[in-house]
């Protein structure tokens, strides 16, 4: 198999509500975690509930590119 393509990556989850919130200018930043996930058995994007420390809550965190 090719070095290039790896079955588990690393992607990156973004919070849905601080990017909607992004014209804001109070907001203090977006949350961000880093994961990992095989392509094979997701190829779609990937959602998962996480805490936000900018939105004090449990919010969706979305797959973003790198």
């Amino acid at each position: 198999m090719a070095k290039g393509k790896e079955i588990r990556g690393r992607v990156l989850l973004e919070c849905t509500s601080c990017v909607r919130n992004g014209d804001n200018k109070e907001s203090r930043g977006v949350s961000r975690y880093i994961t990992q996930k095989n392509r094979h058995n997701t190829p779609n994007r990937l959602e998962l509930k996480k805490y936000c420390r900018y939105c004090y809550k449990y919010t969706i965190h979305g797959e973003i590119k790198k």
